[in-house]
């Protein structure tokens, strides 16, 4: 490490974008708080020269945008045919994604090699692409330089739960069928065994690592928040009828309906109220429902909500309800629970993992009538015992204020890069809830 006490980091971040939410987000704040720590350079994607311009950085100073649109702009064309709708076929998209990605690292290298070679940054790390499906040709080149490459939070490929093919139908999502096939991708193996360090942002992702890579991870949950963006919280007492609330695309995936379906006997014994936040191709499926069911009076359909509204709603319901079947991240999940709500979700993929069990409930994974009917127990079980939400939704608050913010995140990085810079003996161990070799779990 040079002389200074703060590391050199070149961040690759080619998404990122401090005005929106999902991976856009994490690329933008996990940089920004890692430039905290650390005197940071941030390499993104030309798309996203004005907004962080708007967001005060400065041009060649703290970032340098890459033009890849000659090879992407053809690619996202492609992609649109194919998908088969805005919200549909993402495995199709990240597919599709890895040939500008080896554009747009070729274009960092030829602007950062010299650098790189004379030793002006101690570490590499890319952040994002997230996806544990678009390998890395810059690891190998920083490899052969003799500069630590660190990829991740990696996080995606969760599979398909048995007994859901109709909604892997219904989402057009037809390479996951295939979807090993990635591993054949240029670049996959070498990513991993030229990398010093992957970070995995879930158990999933860590099972996907060969096992003689997996002495390189490390566990960092993918999202995260800003503490300062979630000043407000739920302070009232809940009492019945209990408000519950969604937010989420109404995809198929996501199970909005499932909800719905769950919730419907308790919104007509008025044990329940719902609020179902978000836009997309399942609203009219779930109007319909609604009207079936016969709870139109208890149901509130909100569509879409900016995202610095979206706390006050959140901050106004008592639980916070999401089946999705197949949620890498969740991050909707830690901003529900930094309000102070009782999250129910899924026991698979990120939000699962999220979740102690003081802190909310996690439904195993089943087939849709289990899942329904699990849903509608926990749901009774707090309509009928409203006094245990309050404590509850306090747990997962300081849950989230203690594990789950940026800062926090940042200084777990900065653990890894001392470690594979050799400034510290042992692989860090954040103790997350993980099973296998990574973490010992709560």
């Amino acid at each position: 490490m040079h002389q200074s006490t703060r590391p050199r980091i070149l961040i690759i971040a080619q998404i990122a974008d401090p005005f929106c939410v999902s991976v856009p987000l994490v690329g933008w704040s996990h940089s920004r708080a890692i430039a905290n720590l650390c005197d940071v350079h941030v390499v993104t994607d030309i798309d996203n020269l004005h907004k962080f311009t708007r967001a005060g950085c400065v041009e060649g100073d703290y970032f340098t945008v890459i033009d890849s649109r000659p090879v992407q702009q053809p690619i996202d064309r492609l992609a649109t045919f194919l998908r088969g709708g805005k919200d549909r076929g993402w495995t199709t998209v990240q597919a599709l994604s890895v040939l500008p990605y080896y554009y747009f690292e070729q274009l960092v290298w030829r602007k950062f090699g010299r650098d790189l070679k004379a030793g002006k940054y101690d570490v590499v790390h890319r952040i994002t692409p997230l996806s544990p499906t678009i390998p890395s040709l810059l690891a190998g080149k920083c490899r052969r330089v003799g500069v630590p490459f660190i990829v991740g939070p990696l996080n995606g490929g969760l599979p398909w739960p048995q007994g859901f093919d109709t909604v892997r139908r219904e989402e057009k999502d037809w390479l996951s069928y295939v979807r090993e096939a990635y591993k054949l991708v240029p670049g996959y193996r070498s990513t991993r065994k030229d990398a010093a360090a992957i970070l995995v942002g879930s158990r999933a992702t860590w099972e996907q690592v060969p096992a003689e890579y997996r002495h390189k991870c490390v566990y960092i949950p993918e999202n995260a928040i800003a503490p300062h963006r979630f000043a407000k919280q739920r302070t009232g007492e809940a009492s019945t009828p209990i408000k519950v609330i969604y937010v989420g695309r109404l995809v198929p995936y996501k199970g909005a309906d499932m909800l719905l379906e769950a919730a419907a006997p308790l919104i007509r014994d008025h044990l329940v109220t719902l609020e179902v936040i978000g836009e997309g191709p399942d609203m009219p499926k779930l109007k319909a429902i609604a009207q079936q069911e016969g709870i139109t009076n208890g149901v509130e359909l909100a569509g879409w909500v900016e995202h610095d509204l979206l706390q006050e709603r959140l901050a106004n319901a008592d639980v916070f309800a999401f089946p999705s079947i197949r949620e890498f991240g969740g991050a909707v999940v830690i901003e529900a629970m930094a309000v102070g709500l009782v999250p129910v979700v899924m026991d698979y993929g990120g939000p699962g993992e999220m979740v102690a069990e003081n802190t909310g409930y996690t439904i195993p994974m089943a087939p849709r009538p289990e899942i329904i009917k699990q849903f509608r127990q926990v749901l009774t079980a707090l309509a009928t015992n409203p006094s245990k939400i309050g404590e509850m939704g306090q747990r997962a608050r300081r849950r989230v204020f203690d594990l789950f913010t940026w800062e926090a995140k940042a200084l777990q990085t900065l653990e890894v890069y001392k470690w594979v810079l050799g400034d510290r003996p042992d692989k860090p161990d954040f103790g997350m809830p993980i099973k296998g070799e990574i973490g010992h779990g709560e």
